[in-house]
């Protein structure tokens, strides 16, 4: 089968032949349709993550129809259009029981740890196969998995419409906070060096920043640790803090600037299954996070689309086959 796969930092390459995958008893095979591209895939590409073998095939957010279901598999059909979760925790561990799944250190990690969706055809565990109701375009189903995560951490945040919003980073996770945010009655301000980015902010619903102070939360998505110090100091007293970026770097805050502040921190990883998924496959038809999405490439010119998705606006993804955009 055709599958796109890292061979060293910053190539990939589109193979035929590639090995097709095995379906065991509570797995199903889907027959990939799109699959989006975020910034773990970008450090994979450029090998600041490295995978466990080349060549690897890439991508995780994915979404297709099921081509095949194994044995022991009651609850899902052939021809069901799915969306892929793909963090496969182990469901038994003391913080999967806890309903922290996210947390689960047996997780397997598509792209990461366990290889990518970005071929023809992917094995999963049927239970992380998430069918999808009509009317969501492609764009849309390849826009899922974010939008789950973004929702996730509006969730856990606990903001209430009452609520004075700042969202540091206007990339795929600032802008899908944004329109979560703006869908429950909250017009957030988002801080953006990229005037693309905040254009397309502002037609989700957010304020360009305007240098106000007296937040009550603040959603930290860019991951660039200098950004996090200025924005927590324009938090009001008590105000909660939100992490969604990754960045490996300390952090530039003093417990002083915690503690007399009297702030929050609050880290929000992923989701938990499969609550979070759930409610953001329920979601789609009206949330509609393909508002998020700037470019589609077809999987022949995934080099393309890879290199040049850091620079985008918006969100890029990667259609497999001739499926509506």
């Amino acid at each position: 089968m055709k599958a796109a796969v890292l061979t060293g930092p910053n190539r990939i390459e589109t193979v035929d032949g590639w090995p097709e995958p095995d379906c065991g008893p509570h797995d199903v095979i889907v027959r990939m349709e799109g699959v989006g591209l975020c910034g773990t895939d970008l450090a994979v590409f450029h090998g600041t993550r490295l995978p466990p073998v080349t060549p690897w095939v890439m991508g995780h957010e994915g979404f297709g129809r099921i081509a095949a279901v194994g044995s022991a598999v009651r609850d899902r059909q052939v021809g069901q259009r799915v969306v892929i979760e793909p963090n496969y925790a182990c469901l038994a561990c003391p913080d999967c029981r806890s309903g922290l799944t996210s947390a689960c250190p047996h997780r397997a990690i598509v792209g990461l740890n366990a290889p990518g969706v970005l071929a023809e055809r992917a094995a999963l565990p049927a239970r992380f196969a998430h069918p999808v109701p009509d009317g969501p375009t492609g764009a849309d189903l390849a826009a899922t998995e974010p939008y789950a995560v973004a929702r996730a951490a509006v969730r856990r945040s606990g903001v209430t419409p009452a609520d004075r919003c700042l969202v540091v980073g206007a990339g795929a996770q600032g802008l899908l906070v944004c329109l979560i945010l703006a869908r429950l009655g909250i017009r957030p301000v988002v801080t953006e060096p990229h005037p693309q980015r905040l254009a397309r902010a502002e037609r989700l619903g957010a304020t360009p920043d305007d240098g106000g102070t007296g937040y009550t939360y603040v959603f930290e998505t860019s991951g660039h640790a200098p950004a996090l110090r200025p924005a927590v100091e324009r938090a009001a007293p008590g105000a909660t803090i939100v992490l969604i970026g990754l960045n490996p770097h300390a952090l530039p805050l003093t417990t002083d600037d915690v503690v007399r502040r009297q702030l929050v921190l609050r880290g929000s990883m992923i989701y938990d299954h499969p609550g979070d998924f759930a409610t953001a496959i329920a979601e789609l038809p009206g949330a509609r996070p393909s508002a998020v999405v700037e470019a589609r490439f077809p999987i022949e010119e995934a080099q393309q689309a890879f290199t040049g998705a850091a620079d985008r606006a918006g969100k890029t993804w990667i259609g497999i086959g001739d499926q509506d955009a």
